[in-house]
């Protein structure tokens, strides 16, 4: 299922004539990020333009999982264009449902140490995609291992080794039976110090409650409103206890 099959898919509305946004426009910019292969291979495969590379990305039609979604695409094109501000270079990052690979390989690409996580069926896809795009292009080997929203969080991933810069999301929230596994994660990944930076596509009811229910535990602050693509971009950061902000007062 390709990119392009994606977007088809979605329901549109009655065209209307409509003046181009500033939205529209960065919405086109980012899409045109995407290419196709030039002569027919014997590995499909669909091609990404980021970090001044291109990057080939290989799809698993019968894993719902491993297909690429546009979210990726917006939260990558951000990176790219923010380097100024979001510098990744030797920065711990960590991919939550990171799907093909694409996030994952372009914060390696942009210089950063990525731990990049799926369920097991996923794994397999993602490690060929991360690996034959990051070798030998990194200063940093991107790792690929699994993570169950909210299982044995503390058992892999122990908050007094595993602090995180940064926290990578693209489209996790979609008709998923475990957003308050989803919730738990987040939180315990997160240090006070981590941002987390997540691409969602507002499709269903529950993704705007769960926007809700995140915004009790995370300031959030919204860097993209894409209307065309039904995207946004959001920043956010753990907000802290009352102790937390009393004892930083008294510092």
């Amino acid at each position: 299922m390709s990119l392009h099959t994606i977007m088809e898919q979605e329901p549109t509305e009655e065209t209307e004539i409509k003046e181009t946004t500033p939205g529209d426009e960065l919405a086109a910019a980012i899409m045109e990020r995407h290419f196709l292969p030039s002569l027919i291979r014997t590995e499909t495969w669909e091609g990404y333009t980021f970090a001044d590379l291109e990057i080939k990305i290989k799809e698993s039609t019968d894993c719902y999982g491993a297909v690429l979604w546009p979210s990726a695409m917006v939260l990558c094109h951000f990176l790219d264009t923010h380097q100024d501000k979001y510098k990744l270079v030797d920065k711990n990052v960590i991919e939550v449902g990171a799907g093909t690979g694409l996030v994952t390989i372009v914060c390696s690409l942009l210089g950063a140490k990525v731990t990049s996580t799926d369920l097991p069926d996923v794994l397999g896809n993602l490690r060929h995609n991360v690996s034959r795009n990051t070798r030998g292009r990194c200063r940093h080997e991107p790792l690929v291992t699994e993570l169950s929203w909210g299982y044995q969080l503390e058992g892999r991933f122990p908050r007094a080794s595993c602090r995180y810069d940064y926290i990578m999301a693209a489209d996790v929230v979609y008709a998923h039976p475990y957003l308050n596994e989803l919730m738990e994660t987040f939180e315990h990944l997160c240090s006070e110090d981590t941002v987390i930076l997540w691409a969602m596509r507002f499709r269903l009811d529950p993704e705007n409650s769960f926007v809700d229910r995140f915004q009790t535990r995370f300031h959030l602050e919204e860097l993209y409103d894409l209307p065309s693509l039904r995207i946004k971009l959001y920043r956010a950061q753990k907000k802290r206890s009352d102790s937390q902000s009393q004892s930083g007062a008294a510092t």
